[in-house]
């Protein structure tokens, strides 16, 4: 009784261990099925010479410095603000937060952006500005104020050239 245990034990270990070796070789397959793309691009890329790179890297980095501060239209094409000689304390002060789109997006008067300012202080770690607060808000309040536009402007009723619709004839 007690060999037929032992054989049963010795047998069982073999399955056992056929099974461990099985798993393994599963979880080996889906990882490579799973990374095989990546595998093969790395063991295909290309070994370039010192000038290829640089080459490459250098035409790379000179077409982004070309846009990097550039001007259209009164527009710093970058970040889509309004172009002004105090535009880089801007950029520094307000973008390194949040985008540039958030400020486009709102309307603000002189008092409504300095709400805004003391808010992010407040609340969202803005520290203070110390004097770059006046310029910021004299350009915030210069290019992102309130536009006065309303409704359309009342038809001049005289002027209207008038005619009748004919449904039937």
């Amino acid at each position: 009784m007690n060999d037929n245990r032992k054989e049963l034990n010795h047998n069982w270990n073999l399955l056992m261990g056929l099974i461990y070796f099985m798993f393994a070789i599963i979880v080996i397959m889906i990882g490579y099925l799973l990374l095989a793309d990546h595998i093969n691009a790395y063991l295909n890329q290309k070994d370039y010479t010192a000038e290829e790179f640089f080459a490459v890297s250098n035409r790379v980095t000179s077409n982004a410095d070309d846009n990097f501060d550039k001007i259209e239209n009164g527009i710093h094409l970058r970040t889509g603000l309004h172009a002004d000689p105090n535009l880089q304390s801007i950029i520094g002060s307000c973008t390194s937060c949040h985008s540039a789109k958030l400020i486009i997006q709102n309307k603000a008067t002189r008092e409504g952006w300095q709400e805004m300012i003391q808010w992010m202080q407040k609340s969202q770690g803005l520290q203070d500005l110390g004097s770059k607060e006046a310029i910021i808000l004299d350009y915030l309040a210069k290019y992102y104020a309130p536009e006065e536009i309303g409704r359309r402007k009342n038809l001049d009723i005289a002027a209207v050239k008038w005619y009748i619709l004919e449904l039937e004839k």
